[in-house]
């Protein structure tokens, strides 16, 4: 592997073990519970918690995988569906700035930040 593609894969990896531990502690939880979209909260459907434990995990387990050689290019895929499912939850917070304050992110800047994560995803999987 490339040292660049070394360094962006701690990088990620980092970045999405501070995200996915974050969805554990009670005033991001909270947060990020509250950001689900109304669509997402129907009777019989897991709770705000519980998706955003759920979500926790997902990113805590892609962290691991981006690490091991091995379970690269399956983290960085399960990753990229993974931040294609949770921009809903980004663009609804960022669509309700008064109710979600420093959460509501700006649309476009946080599509960016999206889409820059899912090439950087694509680019640690790239034979160099």
């Amino acid at each position: 592997m490339d040292a660049v593609q070394l360094v962006v894969v701690i990088a990620l990896a980092g970045a999405f073990l501070f995200m996915g531990v974050a969805h554990f502690l009670p005033g991001p939880g909270r947060a990020m519970g509250a950001m689900i979209p109304p669509f997402f909260r129907r009777p019989g459907w897991p709770s705000a918690k519980a998706l955003v434990r759920f979500t926790g995990v997902c990113e805590i387990a892609g962290a691991i995988g981006l690490l091991v050689p091995q379970t690269r290019l399956a983290a960085s895929i399960a990753l990229i569906v993974f931040l294609v499912a949770v921009f809903p939850a980004n663009a609804y917070a960022a669509a309700n700035p008064e109710r979600f304050g420093k959460a509501a992110f700006p649309f476009w800047p946080r599509l960016a930040a999206q889409v820059l994560l899912v090439a950087l995803l694509v680019f640690v999987n790239l034979p160099l």
